[in-house]
């Protein structure tokens, strides 16, 4: 069964850095898309960042700048390199990507746990 595990949250000071990882396994195909999506208390589940399989990259405009997703596809891992961070930037923070299991003719999106980070003097 495919899942996504993510990895790298934590408590940072304003200006730091974190950098998130997310790893898929399973009987995986292909994988199309993926990216990263967070949500803070209260608030809607909002779009991060998010890279094709070809590396081409889109990014929220309060990020732009100060995020980098990046993916290794011989690991089948996404990364989120955050920098400069802001307190506004406190949330959960979620991996997905579309995959293609053995078996399917189509793709499904999947979802990992969930990765907190806190940022804050």
């Amino acid at each position: 069964q495919v899942q996504l595990v993510e990895s790298g949250g934590g408590l940072v000071q304003p200006g730091g850095s974190l950098r998130l990882s997310c790893a898929a396994s399973g009987r995986i195909f292909s994988i199309n898309a993926m990216g990263w999506y967070r949500q803070a208390p209260g608030k809607q589940r909002e779009l991060v960042a998010a890279i094709t399989s070809g590396g081409n990259t889109n990014y929220a405009d309060p990020v732009k700048g100060r995020f980098t997703i990046s993916r290794d596809n011989a690991k089948n891992t996404v990364y989120l390199q955050m920098n400069s961070l802001k307190p506004e930037d406190t949330a959960v923070y979620y991996c997905t990507a579309d995959i293609f299991p053995y078996g399917k003719t189509w793709s499904s999106d999947y979802w990992g746990q969930g990765t907190q980070v806190t940022v804050a003097s």
